[in-house]
């Protein structure tokens, strides 16, 4: 398998921690991608038609995107249910892969406004509009803090990226301030082999 990558993306961080959890990690080569909102990547949009990160090629040819169908497919080469739980409890680890995806998905775009658009063009409204999703996310994962446990799987994975994302990207945020539950949890759950050998990096 083929998996198109940026060692700075969350989305990528989650399937290569889910792979490494499922020992599937030996089996994918990585290609370096340069996935930009202007400057778009043809060689994954040859695999691709939006050109992101990570798309996965399988050893047939198929190209998979985003990263949850990604995950979902490598849980299910994997013997499945290991990370997508089959019982009631799928549900909510779904749901929490969503609002963790949703915290990525406003702080990328919190990203590309400063890196991206011309100082000209920003309006910062917008980007308060953003970071306040961030804030209301942070305050929806302190409510499943009692669920997560020791838990590893699909929601536990996405939750953790989501933190290192803003450790990483957002470092001035404080994500943790009034957070202590939070931040301890993160603290062991980020020491996981498959978290620990997938932290973002430029």
């Amino acid at each position: 398998m083929k998996l198109f990558y940026a060692a700075s993306s969350p989305f990528v961080r989650k399937v290569m921690a889910c792979a490494i959890e499922l020992g599937l990690d030996g089996k994918i080569e990585t290609v370096r991608a340069a996935a930009h909102p202007i400057n778009r990547d043809r060689n994954i949009i040859a695999a691709s038609p939006l050109g992101q990160v990570p798309t996965l090629v399988t050893d047939d040819g198929m190209a998979l995107y985003d990263s949850r169908v990604i995950c979902e497919f490598l849980d299910q080469l994997g013997g499945g249910g290991k990370l997508f739980p089959r019982n009631s409890s799928r549900w909510q680890a779904l749901v929490e892969q969503s609002a963790a995806d949703g915290l990525l998905d406003a702080a990328l775009l919190c990203r590309y406004e400063a890196t991206a658009r011309p100082e000209e063009f920003r309006y910062a409204p917008w980007r308060d509009g953003q970071m306040d999703k961030i804030a209301t996310a942070l305050a929806q994962f302190e409510t499943w803090l009692p669920g997560f446990g020791n838990r590893m799987d699909i929601g536990t994975i996405t939750v953790g990226c989501a933190l290192g994302y803003l450790d990483f990207r957002f470092g001035d945020y404080g994500w943790r301030n009034g957070r202590d539950g939070l931040s301890a949890w993160f603290a062991t759950f980020d020491a996981r082999p498959a978290m620990e050998k997938t932290r973002p990096h430029d």
